[in-house]
């Protein structure tokens, strides 16, 4: 057996131990009647390859709808603009209309597409007569999200290392050096398809129940859409998050101000470890121009 199966016999092995040591079974009972009803009520839509697709998509587009409505509200409600990253330049207009005609012809181009051919060659969804326990669904979101972390973190190195990948694949994404919410999949159909495919695969490489994979994608659309959204609110991931593991929106906005730094998605460790982390300053706030005048700023 290879060390990598072993290590991962082993983990599996230890979440299962976990379950039964901080009772598994009371577990059970917190997410079981919620799955009883979903597999009750919605059991055809739940079984359609389409779902994620559906549940991705609809989970981005309402965030964007939040935030877009908090910038054109901010410049004329300051309790709304004192939270924003950079309160003297408002999101313009110009700005809405570019990122999101690209995020549409994106989603007709590839993603349309791709959940046709999905929908058409997939089989239905396994759904299991079980929910996952409470630790479980918690863990196997966690374990998703480290390694997507891992995985971004050098797909995003190498396109900033290597100048042929970052003209052809990433600079598109940092035509914009103030972040705002409909920057998050403001980017190039290479860049769109590597993040979904991670976002596919990685639970079912950590054997994940589909309960906890779907979890595991709303929480990363939410927390990707945060890191762009421009806003540093209380309730931000890195304000829960302690010890500042957490990456969050000041930092990936002062990636994309200084985009040789803080290439991770969302967590600060390897950032630490290759020593591309920085802080966000106040200054480099205060530097940043309006979205649209900043718009073909390269690295």
């Amino acid at each position: 057996m290879s060390a990598d199966r072993l290590l991962r016999t082993e983990a599996l092995s230890w979440m299962s131990d976990v379950d039964n040591v901080t009772g598994g079974q009371f577990q059970d009972r917190l997410l079981q009647p919620a799955w009883d009803y979903l597999l009750q009520n919605h059991h055809e839509l739940l079984r359609s390859p389409l779902f994620p697709v559906v549940l991705s998509v609809s989970t981005y587009f309402f965030l964007v709808v939040v935030y877009t409505a908090l910038d054109l509200l901010a410049p004329s409600w300051p309790c709304i603009n004192r939270y924003r990253l950079h309160p003297d330049r408002p999101v313009t207009w110009p700005s809405i209309w570019t990122t999101l005609s690209v995020t549409l012809y994106n989603h007709l181009l590839y993603i349309l597409p791709a959940s046709v051919a999905q929908w058409l060659w997939m089989p239905p969804t396994p759904l299991p007569r079980e929910a996952p326990t409470l630790l479980s669904f918690f863990l196997g979101i966690l374990g998703c999200m480290v390694v997507f972390d891992f995985q971004y973190y050098l797909w995003h190195l190498l396109h900033h290392r290597v100048p042929w990948l970052y003209r052809t694949f990433h600079a598109v994404h940092h035509q914009y050096n103030q972040t705002f919410s409909l920057v998050t999949q403001y980017q190039s159909g290479w860049e769109l398809f590597s993040v979904g495919f991670w976002a596919t695969v990685d639970p079912i490489l950590l054997q994940c129940h589909c309960l906890t994979t779907w979890g595991f994608m709303v929480f990363n659309v939410y927390v990707s859409t945060e890191d762009h959204c421009g806003y540093d609110f209380p309730w931000s991931m890195h304000n829960l998050v302690p010890f500042g593991l957490w990456g969050g929106a000041p930092k990936h906005d002062a990636h994309h101000q200084r985009p040789g730094t803080n290439f991770a998605p969302f967590f600060s460790h390897l950032d630490w470890l290759a020593g591309t982390h920085t802080v966000p300053s106040a200054s480099g706030h205060a530097a940043a121009g309006d979205p649209e005048e900043m718009k073909g700023r390269k690295d």
